[in-house]
């Protein structure tokens, strides 16, 4: 028997280093499974004869911007020109606040707060 272009035997062995998922039990834990690849783990949803992968991509911003707006490369670079130049000025300026990650943290803490 063929399974998503796998043999039975095939798609057995796919299984073992692969959590797999129906879509009903991948949607009940989403997030988990999420965060469960984004970690490296093998996840796995059943589409019909089909499993579809989960898994962490990089996405830089330039290809974000080509990808989702299809902007041209030319685009990007005066963009991106024009991101550097007002970076540039805020940094002069001292308007631009640099923290650390723990940092962060603790300011998106107290902005969450009651």
């Amino acid at each position: 028997m063929v399974y998503g272009g796998l043999t039975q035997v095939q798609g057995r062995l796919y299984n073992v280093s692969m959590k797999t998922l129906t879509i009903t039990e991948a949607r009940k834990n989403l997030g988990r499974w999420l965060a469960a690849a984004a970690t490296g783990e093998d996840v796995g949803i059943i589409l019909g004869a089909d499993i579809i992968a989960l898994r962490k991509v990089e996405v830089e911003s330039t290809d974000f911007a080509q990808r989702e707006y299809g902007a041209t490369p030319q685009q990007v670079a005066v963009l991106q020109e024009a991101v550097d130049k007002r970076y540039r000025r805020l940094r002069r300026s001292g308007k631009l606040l640099t923290v650390t990650t723990d940092e962060l943290r603790g300011l998106l803490e107290e902005a969450s707060l009651p």
